[in-house]
């Protein structure tokens, strides 16, 4: 056995809040994060289209382990439909393939609210990540193929009309969870709606815990002139983890919890983890004064280490 490479990079661990720009995509986002930090290691919790502006969180180092409890959260949208119009990418960017006169008012747009909240079904659009047979949609779609995606179930939990600027725009505000097409959300709106439609703008707002308001853009980071000084920018790896019941240890637990092995807390402070809930606790953040030590699940009096974090 050789000497393990040396990773190249810093050593660089936590969140960045990301107020993605037009027409950027998310991979492209992280390798410019990664480079302009220097870091070892980076990654996006959940895809952005390009014609996206908003919150595309990125994680570094050991805030990485963290991505999954991100991927999960809810998000907030705020978007604009343009009726009258369907186009092959159910954004402005592709060619027009449907065309109708119907414009339907704001009654008929309050009244097919209510079918499209809740739990629904919704089939991605074509240009879009979902990975048909090994290859990505929006891979076989610029081939020109056209695929068949399935069903799926998606949860809307809230769909607010905000504003009707003319005839032909709608703005909207959507907290979705997981998996969720704000563009084929638009697409089958204007199909219920007896017209045709696209996405013409679309914004994401907040990811879980990360706000746009909080964010930074790429300019923002690019004004400082060292990998070090944008460090200030950097949220703590735990920012993720803010809707996860919270256990303080000891630093003989935390060194347990360290090694991969379970630590044993309090009645009181399984108590105050537990609240109502009597079962096994999937998900806990052990923290040693504030610090993230480990996810742990919670079983008894016994913290069993799922995740553990190995820097600051």
């Amino acid at each position: 056995m050789g000497k393990q490479r040396r990773k190249k990079g810093r050593p660089v661990s936590g969140w960045i809040i990301l107020d993605k720009a037009y027409d950027f995509g998310s991979t492209e986002a992280v390798s410019k994060l990664k480079w302009l930090f220097q870091a070892q290691k980076a990654g996006h919790a959940g895809t952005l289209d390009p014609l996206a502006t908003g919150v595309l969180p990125i994680a570094f180092g050991e805030a990485t382990k963290t991505v999954p409890y991100v991927m999960d959260a809810t998000k907030r949208y705020r978007f604009t439909a343009k009726w009258g119009e369907a186009t092959a990418t159910d954004d402005r960017e592709g060619d027009v393939i449907a065309a109708s006169d119907k414009r339907p008012s704001r009654a008929e747009i309050e009244n097919v609210l209510p079918d499209f909240t809740g739990t629904i079904e919704q089939v991605p659009p074509q240009f879009s990540a979902v990975k048909i047979g090994g290859e990505r949609a929006y891979d076989l779609a610029r081939e020109g193929k056209t695929v068949e995606i399935e069903k799926r179930q998606i949860d809307i939990h809230e769909l607010t009309l905000v504003d009707i600027p003319d005839a032909d725009h709608a703005v909207f505000e959507a907290v979705t969870g997981k998996g969720a097409y704000v563009r084929a959300l638009v697409r089958d709106m204007a199909v219920a709606l007896g017209t045709q439609g696209h996405v013409s703008e679309l914004r994401r707002t907040a990811v879980g815990p990360f706000r746009a308001e909080d964010g930074v853009t790429i300019a923002d980071l690019e004004k400082l002139e060292t990998p070090e000084a944008r460090d200030a920018a950097l949220l703590p790896i735990d920012a993720a983890l803010s809707g996860l019941p919270q256990a303080s240890v000891g630093g003989p637990e935390a060194d347990r919890l360290k090694r991969g092995q379970p630590a044993v807390i309090t009645a009181a402070t399984a108590k105050g983890v537990r609240g109502a809930d009597v079962g096994t606790i999937p998900a806990v953040l052990a923290s040693l004064h504030g610090e993230a030590v480990a996810i742990c699940e919670l079983d008894g009096l016994k913290l069993k280490p799922l995740r553990v974090f190995n820097a600051g």
